[in-house]
């Protein structure tokens, strides 16, 4: 009775840890195919193909990969255009607070498992019933997206290289559509929303009036507007209650 009962717990083990890594293939070959978007953009910016792989490589964030390029390709300064790419990176810190009590891995693999920590790896892990699924997810997550991601990033420029002028196809729109694509599914709420609607507001006014990349940074602002006047519409929500 109990090799009866320790089978059929190995055996409903087994099928949970392949429904988890069955997730978390879709995600990572769903997202990693984005790569060639960004080789694309990278290679129609200005950038070589050794930069652009490098990008993939060493930063391994897409929002930020795209908007670096897309802040040159419109003729921002790197300085301007490192800093907004920064700024979209930093929420990867935040992620990884929450990731490192969840997986609690060994110190030697926390570095190495900092690379990986992104939206796709952090949605998958935080979704895992238990650490040892999250831990599942996470690997299966990250290291499949990193290895496409990377592959279809060397596929795309070496594509772009190979047609010529990016913009002439229409390709140069590749970049920021992917970013929409991947933007859109998580703005769930209506703050998160408005944030983005005030962003892009301000983005688009501020673009004839400001140097390339400029606008993206003070985009940034639309967050902590809308978070105040959103505070302040729940205190009046509050006094009028009373």
């Amino acid at each position: 009775m109990a090799d009866r009962t320790a089978l059929e717990d190995a055996d409903i083990g087994e099928k949970a840890d392949r429904a988890v890594v069955r997730d978390a293939l879709g995600v990572g070959v769903a997202v990693g195919l984005s790569g060639f978007a960004f080789g694309v953009t990278s290679a129609g910016s200005g950038l070589t193909l050794p930069q652009t792989c490098a990008l993939s490589l060493l930063v391994f964030t897409g929002a930020s990969q795209f908007a670096l390029v897309g802040a040159l390709a419109a003729g921002g300064g790197p300085f301007t255009a490192a800093a907004g790419a920064f700024f979209l990176g930093v929420r990867n810190a935040f992620y990884g607070l929450r990731l490192s009590q969840l997986l609690a891995l060994p110190r030697a693999v926390r570095p190495f498992a900092a690379q990986w920590v992104i939206d796709e790896t952090a949605a998958v892990a935080l979704a895992q019933p238990t650490r040892r699924a999250a831990r599942l997810g996470f690997v299966v997550t990250g290291l499949s997206l990193y290895l496409l991601w990377n592959l279809t990033t060397l596929l795309g420029a070496m594509g772009a290289e190979a047609i010529g002028d990016t913009d002439a196809w229409g390709l140069d729109a590749a970049g920021p559509a992917v970013f929409l694509a991947l933007l859109a599914p998580m703005l769930r709420t209506g703050t998160e929303r408005a944030v983005a609607g005030l962003a892009v507001l301000l983005g688009l006014g501020l673009l004839p009036v400001l140097p390339a990349g400029v606008p993206v940074l003070l985009a940034a602002l639309a967050a902590p507007a809308v978070l105040w006047a959103d505070g302040r519409r729940r205190r009046g929500e509050q006094e009028d209650a009373r």
